[in-house]
């Protein structure tokens, strides 16, 4: 999905705005004493300092007036497609102070601020842009996307239907309407609760005293993840849980999955009676997920994503583990350049053995380099940084990338079965 947002946005400025790196050459910037060569090497800081310069002196003139704008959103952009959302937003709102009426700057603002889920502002610029571009296909799935996720879900369905009768096929719009159409089904009967950091709806055969002792066991995890890693994510997460065949329903998760997180914690406790050390660990595990994505954007490589999760997990519920020779053993074990996108696919002893993978490297980073050196990693690939540059990058006083870590963890072991032999 992130790389269609980055299509959309750079054609959604393109088309609404004049500020294309052909028209902006062909236009009147010239005439105004704008070195548009700037622009077009990307040049974008020195761009704007001089734009300012010249604006500063001659306010009146429109012509760069309109050229810094667009250089704004040009340069925000670029951060954007960095997954660098803050600063994004910081030059796409100087656009705004130039031309507040601008529907285009408007809605590129609301998609910031939805990957910021600083979800008030979104909402507050895509529908004052919606006043000027009601019937924008991406606007709608933008904004009917900030109103999902704060739990505003029949609001964002209509918007979502709105979108599709104006451009019929759109399978992004398609898929997250058949979702929420099938959660509105499993949940619109559903008891709520909520505490401090999230937000909880369960099934009605679900105790009160056990929903508000998984929202205990939720602000625990936030205490205890959010220390390691550095990282209290500003909106409130939502949490649902479900009867086994509803969370299914819901998920379409694998039989062998105990939770899943996508926007919204889901567990399928809905017909337990008592907090297990099994749940808590359950519980510790998914919510290191939301810290996880809030820092990457989303931007993480599975394995560690999971191994993360895992390690925040067996704290709660240290379940029998597996040799370590056995999980590291080259003929058994998979490379972990496939354990960087989805697990949804594999047999349950195929999950089992990622899953463990993904903890035993983990688990070698933190015992031996310490949280801090995983921080980096993550706040790398926060940045946009590939797996293979935000680890480098990590380890750049090591001299250690990607295969280089995955072999030292490999000796490692080799060495420790070896002292066993």
């Amino acid at each position: 999905m992130t790389r269609y947002i980055i299509i959309f946005i750079c054609a959604f400025w393109m088309f609404t705005t004049r500020a294309d790196a052909e028209t902006i050459e062909n236009s009147s910037i010239a005439d105004s004493g704008y070195d548009h060569e700037l622009i077009k090497r990307g040049e974008y800081e020195n761009s704007i300092e001089k734009l300012r310069r010249d604006y500063s002196l001659v306010p009146l003139n429109q012509n760069i007036k309109r050229n810094l704008a667009e250089t704004y959103v040009a340069y925000g952009i670029q951060f954007f497609s960095q997954k660098q959302y803050e600063q994004a937003d910081v030059n796409i709102s100087k656009a705004i102070e130039l031309y507040p009426e601008e529907a285009a700057y408007a809605v590129l603002r609301g998609i910031c601020n939805y990957h910021l889920k600083k979800y008030d502002i979104a909402r507050y610029e895509l529908e004052r842009a919606r006043i000027r571009k009601p019937d924008s296909v991406e606007l709608l799935y933008f904004l009917g996307l900030t109103l999902y996720e704060t739990e505003n879900r029949l609001q964002a369905m209509e918007l979502w239907e709105q979108a599709l009768k104006l451009s019929p096929g759109r399978k992004e719009i398609i898929d997250i309407l058949a979702k929420a159409r099938k959660e509105t089904g499993v949940e619109s009967g559903m008891d709520t609760g909520h505490s401090a950091r999230f937000d909880l709806s369960y099934d009605p055969g679900v105790d009160t005293s056990f929903a508000l002792a998984i929202l205990d066991v939720l602000e625990s995890a936030a205490n205890q993840v959010g220390a390691e890693l550095g990282h209290f994510p500003e909106a409130h997460v939502p949490v649902a849980i479900y009867k086994r065949d509803d969370f299914k329903t819901v998920t379409d998760a694998p039989d062998w999955s105990g939770g899943a997180y996508d926007g919204k914690i889901r567990i399928p406790f809905g017909a337990m009676k008592e907090l297990t050390p099994a749940m808590r660990g359950i519980l510790f595990h998914e919510y290191a997920h939301v810290v996880v994505f809030d820092i990457t954007r989303g931007n993480c490589p599975l394995w560690l994503n999971e191994g993360i999760a895992e390690m925040f997990g067996l704290t709660q519920y240290n379940r029998p583990m597996p040799n370590p020779g056995q999980v590291a053993r080259k003929g058994t074990s998979i490379d972990f350049r496939k354990l960087e996108k989805g697990f949804r696919s594999f047999s349950a002893a195929d999950a089992a053995l990622a899953y463990q993978q993904s903890f035993a490297l983990v688990n070698y980073l933190v015992t031996t380099y310490g949280w801090h050196r995983v921080n980096q990693i993550l706040s790398g690939l926060g940045k946009g940084m590939t797996p293979d540059e935000a680890i480098t990058s990590a380890f750049s006083d090591f001299n250690l990338g990607y295969d280089g870590i995955v072999k030292e963890w490999r000796d490692s072991v080799d060495r420790e079965m070896a002292g066993k032999n």
